[in-house]
């Protein structure tokens, strides 16, 4: 068999496995190792599984990953999210829909800790639903600006995909933090866009708040202080060169744990569950990206990469043609796959399209992240449709996802933003590097 059918072979068997509820991680591994074995022999196999397992378990890059989850968890659970919220919602409380907004100010300001989606939905969703609801808000308006909100994890640094696609592409992790700045900014307000259009149509969706006093502002701006302080201590030791972002990582999730023990809100079983919650989600992380190293030489052994880049630049549509069909192809792909699964699958064989076609890899990484959120809120799979629908059970799933269309265009918006305007991205990066 020519390394081609392999390929061919091999990927027919990985969507398999994946619709046998497979773990992804597992899934590219046994894809990996038996299409290495069958195209080089089981010697080259064993070869890659090794040295790419050990390359992979000593990268001291991706100690980013466990330091910024254990950041955003201890951070949730010392209650520094939820004085964040509140904060938002004594300034912005009082105009119509501003729960809403607060909810999407929570969620970005969580992420620049978290750097999880999930963990994002999840906190902001105990926070702010139960406020949403007693204030009368549309369960869909609601539970839709939590999902929504909660993808912000996923581009505002520190952010879990630019690292994972720093680690597949070899490109800067602290270069790709920084471009995530201005467009996760810009996506913010999208969504706060969105809110204000949705409540003009719909009063009734979102009824505005009794107002705070400036007292009380200025009382909750205060208690959010040092949340703001962690993640100006991050973020801008990165910008300004002082630390790495793995010497970032360090010190933030050194910060919080200080501001946990501080406020005595660190119990033995609190910790037990931050630490198993931290340990879990690493695992699962560095298992996909071990995977991923061993699925990724098989691609490249089956020549389909190659034969599609030759495929897709000989194609008469330009440059801009191109990747406006790479990125329609990353949208359909995010209504039934799961973020970092489309990262591994495709960058392999996308990636290096783009270089050939003369795009910023920095830029690319950003609206790639951008069309990973936008599957995350994306039905059937929508990954972050389901957790909000775990924290608010009694909301029916087809409210929720009636929710989420409103900042599903708002993304598809920025999305379209960036592509024009790629110095939206490019300028921090450029300016800093």
């Amino acid at each position: 068999m020519t390394p081609e059918l392999i390929g061919i072979i091999g990927l027919t068997g990985f969507f398999a496995l994946l619709v046998l509820r497979v773990p992804i991680a597992m899934a590219m591994l046994t894809t990996g190792f038996l299409g290495i074995a069958a195209i080089n022999g089981f010697p080259a196999a064993y070869a890659t599984l090794a040295s790419e397992s050990f390359e992979i378990a000593s990268f001291i890059q991706l100690s980013v990953i466990p330091l910024f989850v254990l950041m955003g968890n201890l951070a949730g659970l010392s209650g520094m999210s939820r004085d964040l919220y509140r904060a938002a919602y004594a300034w912005a409380g009082h105009y119509r829909g501003g729960l809403a907004g607060a909810t999407i100010i929570g969620c970005a300001g969580f992420a620049a800790l978290s750097g999880s989606s999930f963990a994002s939905a999840v906190t902001m969703g105990r926070v702010a639903l139960p406020e949403m609801r007693r204030f009368r808000y549309d369960d869909s308006l609601a539970t839709g600006c939590v999902a929504a909100g909660g993808t912000l994890g996923f581009l505002i640094p520190p952010s879990s995909g630019f690292v994972i696609f720093a680690i597949l592409t070899e490109q800067s992790i602290g270069k790709l933090f920084i471009a995530g700045i201005f467009p996760g900014l810009l996506l913010t307000v999208l969504f706060l866009l969105a809110i204000a259009v949705v409540t003009r149509l719909r009063p009734q969706a979102g009824p505005a708040g009794p107002r705070a006093t400036p007292r009380e502002r200025w009382g909750t701006l205060g208690r959010a202080g040092m949340f703001i302080f962690i993640v100006l201590v991050t973020i801008g030791g990165i910008y300004g060169g002082v630390m790495t972002p793995v010497e970032a990582s360090g010190v933030g999730a050194f910060l919080t744990l200080v501001v946990a023990l501080a406020r005595r809100s660190l119990s033995r079983s609190g910790l037990r569950m931050v630490i198993l919650h931290t340990l879990r989600t690493t695992a699962l992380t560095f298992m996909i990206l071990i995977g991923a190293h061993v699925f990724i030489p098989f691609m490249a052994l089956s020549e389909i990469p190659g034969n599609l880049i030759g495929f897709l630049t000989g194609l008469d549509a330009g440059p801009m043609g191109i990747l406006l069909i790479i990125l329609a192809t990353y949208v359909v792909l995010g209504t039934f796959l799961e973020g970092i699964a489309m990262l591994v699958l495709t960058l392999p064989v996308v990636f290096p399209v783009i270089l050939e076609l003369g795009y910023s890899p920095i830029w690319f990484g950003v609206i790639v992240v951008i069309v990973l959120e936008m599957g995350l809120i994306s039905p059937p799979v929508g990954v972050n449709v389901f957790v909000v629908k775990g924290v608010a059970p009694d909301v029916p799933l087809e409210k929720i996802f009636n929710g989420i269309w409103p900042f599903w265009l708002a993304m598809l918006v920025c999305l379209l933003i960036l592509v024009v305007f790629p110095e939206i991205a490019l300028y921090l990066p450029n300016r800093m590097f």
